[in-house]
């Protein structure tokens, strides 16, 4: 490569990988010498990006983290992700994360090209979400969810005052092990001190976290991972009653019918996956898996009552299609209704 300046975007683009770059591969991607390579790495120092080096047999160079956000550079399939993901972010139940997240797609937007610009505007165009009006009280603190991110990480206690189904508050210490998401919800699986269990904890209840000092060595979670365990933990509760599914479609085919239904995923494949869903009661939970059905083939697993449910719906929808089109069909031909 010897344009200097695309040479310099494409090493940029290399190093915020932020993976240990070794000299000779990064000359044999550049398609230039190693001295060449050891020239634009001082060029993008003076340009104020502050690339690491070490020496030896694993030496090579990094770029590393400054005090400002450099500029990115993405492939186009990249660009139109962040733009599509910064969308959904906006309906994320997440206080303050709507309007961030507004204000950085159009920053985005206003800068990918024409081409580029098309296919998310057709995207934004012909997706459309089932947005549910949310309480403040039921929103997400930011600062909650990174302080337990954190601590999920660093494998850090956790003190935190919990609002319990009933209203009351509950002080807990609990060691965070992992977040999870169903539908628009946010949990935390934890290991409970005071009471040496497993426990799940949504997120707009907890207020107040902070991180005690203390760190434990992980904890297997019951089932094999945090997604199975939240999903018995959420078909164990009385009240919403759940339902287990099986779809003949891969789980994000089913993302769109999914959208303001309280689900998480069991098992996933490519083309097929379970899934356990809420809802207020049967009823509910039966319109829940006709929608499903719409998107792909879908199986009532448990409970039984519901797979009653649906049988008969399904069976007087099928028996008033009929009688839908004879009537139709009257009316064509000028019969009165």
């Amino acid at each position: 490569m010897t344009d200097p300046t695309g040479r310099a975007l494409h090493l940029l683009s290399l190093l915020q990988t932020h993976r240990w770059w070794r000299a000779a591969e990064l000359a044999d991607r550049l398609e230039v010498t190693e001295r060449t390579v050891r020239r634009d790495i001082d060029r993008l120092r003076d340009l104020g990006y502050p690339v690491d080096a070490t020496t030896g047999r694993f030496g090579g160079y990094r770029l590393a983290s400054g005090a400002h956000l450099p500029p990115l550079i993405l492939d186009d399939d990249e660009a139109v992700a962040v733009a599509v993901g910064l969308r959904y972010a906006a309906e994320a139940d997440i206080g303050g994360f709507e309007e961030t997240s507004l204000h950085a797609l159009l920053k985005i937007e206003q800068l990918l090209p024409h081409r580029l610009r098309r296919r998310v505007s057709a995207l934004h165009a012909n997706v459309a979400s089932l947005r549910r009006a949310t309480p403040s009280t039921d929103r997400v603190d930011p600062e909650v969810l990174g302080v337990l991110a954190a601590a999920c990480r660093d494998r850090e206690d956790v003190r935190f005052g919990y609002r319990r189904r009933d209203g009351h508050d509950s002080p807990r210490l609990v060691q965070p092990h992992q977040l999870v998401t169903a539908g628009r919800r946010w949990y935390l699986v934890a290991w409970d001190r005071h009471r040496d269990d497993w426990r799940t904890f949504r997120l707009d209840r907890i207020h107040g976290p902070r991180a005690v000092g203390s760190r434990f060595p992980p904890r297997p979670i019951p089932g094999g991972d945090a997604v199975r365990f939240l999903a018995r933990s959420l078909g164990s509760l009385p009240r919403p009653v759940a339902a287990k599914l099986a779809a003949g479609a891969g789980f994000a085919a089913l993302e769109q019918a999914l959208r303001g239904i309280a689900h998480a995923p069991i098992e996933q494949a490519a083309d097929s996956c379970t899934v356990l869903i809420g809802g207020g009661d049967l009823d509910e939970l039966a319109v829940a898996v006709a929608r499903i059905a719409l998107t792909a083939p879908v199986t009532v697993l448990e409970p039984a009552e519901l797979a009653d449910i649906v049988a008969r719906l399904g069976a007087g929808l099928s028996a008033a299609a009929p009688d839908r089109r004879g009537h139709a069909d009257q009316l064509r031909a000028g019969y009165p209704s």
